[in-house]
């Protein structure tokens, strides 16, 4: 049984891995033509960089693991406290992957403005400390955390796959970064106005839209991270508020493309939480309201609010993460068909809780780093594009040629 185990999340692990494409092509789909390219190398060099933080800082910050001894015993050689047939290094792995979705989730609503290094830097912060801190709090009940809130509100606060823990907390740091970054320019007019800027490519980003969407299937699925613990549930809820996005984003977004394949993201986003606690009706009223919600929140947020926030990773990310850390609260009741074993209260103060630790964290971290060194790309650099100004390449190097 331990080598199903090693295989099953190392499978997960894999499938989560290529959402970091999902990610990559649907920012590449929504920026500029001057900025895919910076899109690209983004995704992979942060993943990169958060593997470095969450193996030295992050994992024993949360769990209390670390992996500086022996390949014997860290691969759970005999008499070690280590799991056998190196389990616990797939299970890194594997949660690697949902700590390195922060800095992938903020690339989107910095786009196209933001400096490569400072952002590292940012990336490195958030996954060795900030992001190990929240989770580690839920998933490893650090500081009595889970205790506490079983004494106050009858349950321990419940995110099964992350919609609180990976999915709002990126959204809502992320929220802190767009507004000290501030709006590109000529994104709005000297009255405030919005001037729209289209996606630059929607196969691409709809590419990326199903590249998460199928990734995501072992993103909640395998948080089980034992096949003894893994249920049918959670696939059939994932699958029913992904299509309860899908057809909500279309309805209240009027067919938009960018909407319908970010509402399926919604739906997948929103339900995390309580994928193995609700009934798959529930699953799909979580799905749709998420939908209804990213249409509505993306518009108020860009037009309403003038917060350029790219790809819309506040209101996806944040406002679904959210919404579902509560609504767990609800339909996981077994009033509601649920599964039980969740308190509307436990769901509502956790949820607030990751909130608050992920809004003042990216205030703060991205407010330091742009007093001290500045976060923002020159008005020159912005206009020529992230991609020639940073790497000196663009995404077509051939027509660039021509041009000259």
């Amino acid at each position: 049984m331990a080598g199903g185990d090693v295989l099953f999340i190392l499978m997960g692990a894999v499938m989560v891995l290529a959402m970091h494409a999902g990610f990559a092509f649907l920012e590449v789909g929504t920026v500029r033509k001057k900025n895919q390219v910076n899109a690209l190398v983004k995704i992979l060099v942060d993943f990169a960089a958060s593997t470095v933080a969450y193996f030295f800082i992050g994992y024993s910050l949360a769990y209390g693991v670390s992996f500086l001894e022996g390949a014997k015993i860290i691969s759970g050689g005999a008499g070690t406290n280590f799991a056998p047939q190196g389990y616990d290094l797939v299970k890194f792995f594997f949660l690697l992957t949902f700590a390195a979705a922060i800095p992938a989730i903020i690339s989107g609503g910095i786009a196209e403005r933001a400096k490569f290094g400072p952002q590292l830097i940012a990336t490195f912060v958030l996954v060795a400390l900030v992001y190990p801190f929240f989770e580690g709090l839920v998933w490893n009940g650090n500081m009595g955390f889970q205790t506490i809130m079983e004494g106050m509100f009858g349950a321990k606060f419940h995110d099964f796959a992350g919609s609180v823990v990976v999915h709002a907390m990126g959204g809502w740091i992320a929220l802190g970064a767009v507004i000290v970054l501030g709006a590109r320019k000529g994104r709005y007019k000297t009255d405030g106005s919005p001037i729209g800027i289209p996606p630059s490519n929607i196969v691409w980003l709809a590419l990326g839209a199903w590249v998460l969407s199928v990734g995501w299937f072992g993103f909640n699925v395998m948080s089980a991270q034992k096949l003894e613990a893994v249920t049918g549930l959670v696939a059939m809820n994932s699958l029913m508020a992904m299509v309860g996005g899908i057809l909500s984003a279309l309805v209240v977004g009027r067919n938009d493309p960018g909407f319908v394949h970010n509402g399926a993201l919604a739906g997948l986003v929103a339900i995390c939480a309580g994928s193995d606690v609700m009934h798959p009706v529930g699953a799909l009223a979580t799905g749709a309201l998420a939908g209804a919600l990213f249409v509505y929140a993306f518009n108020l947020c860009q037009n309403k609010l003038r917060i350029d926030d790219v790809l819309g990773v506040w209101p996806l990310h944040g406002l679904c993460g959210a919404l579902c850390g509560i609504l767990c609260g609800v339909f996981g009741l077994e009033a509601f068909g649920g599964m039980g074993g969740v308190t509307f209260m436990a769901q509502l103060a956790g949820t607030v809780i990751g909130v608050v630790i992920a809004a003042s964290s990216g205030l703060i971290l991205y407010g330091v780093l742009n007093s001290s060194i500045g976060i923002r790309l020159s008005e020159e650099e912005e206009f020529d594009g992230a991609d020639l100004s940073i790497h000196k390449i663009g995404s077509a190097p051939d027509e660039d040629i021509t041009r000259r």
